[in-house]
């Protein structure tokens, strides 16, 4: 089924998603990548605060490759999420809505996704020229000496992403490899 959902993403609507669903996300979403996550751990584990809100909103595991005269962005192709796993369940039990990522995920990250009813999205990976086109905005807002792994504030318009993991642990990557 096809969806049109905005980001900040609400829990209503993250339960309304299936594994399976293709979803086009309009609104903001924010990016961070291996380097920014060990940032932020860090932070948290120091008592310090982190560079952005993480209630509801969505990250998208991706570092941009130089924008194009033009253009807001260069491309913007995911990033292999289980990099990210090590990070994520904290980051989820403190209210982030969703992720943005290409390839599987840890059994902790999925019960950290069950546990607080979020949800994973897999962008294609390989479109990176493709997905920049759905991104109309983009600034650092935070670790700007990380370079392509500098916490990014995107505006997004249609974004395509596909559910792979639902608010209740469904995996569109375990239902596939069963029809094979």
């Amino acid at each position: 089924m096809e969806k049109i959902i905005k980001a900040p993403i609400d829990r209503d609507e993250i339960s309304s998603l299936k594994s399976g669903d293709m979803v086009y996300i309009t609104g903001t979403i924010y990016t961070a990548r291996d380097a920014a996550h060990k940032r932020m751990s860090e932070a948290l584990a120091s008592g310090s605060d982190i560079p952005i809100e993480l209630k509801d909103n969505i990250i998208y595991y991706m570092g941009p490759s130089p924008a194009r005269e033009g253009r807001v962005i260069g491309s913007a192709g995911p990033t292999t999420a289980s990099r990210m796993d090590k990070y994520t369940p904290a980051l989820l039990d403190l209210g982030l809505g969703g992720m943005i990522g290409k390839g599987k995920r840890s059994k902790e990250v999925i019960d950290a996704i069950v546990r607080n009813k979020s949800v994973y999205f897999a962008a294609i990976g390989g479109a990176g020229a493709l997905l920049s086109k759905a991104i109309v905005a983009s600034e650092v807002i935070a670790y700007d000496d990380l370079g392509t792994e500098a916490i990014r504030k995107l505006k997004v318009e249609k974004f395509p992403a596909i559910v792979v993991i639902d608010s209740e642990g469904n995996n569109l990557y375990e239902q596939s490899s069963k029809c094979v």
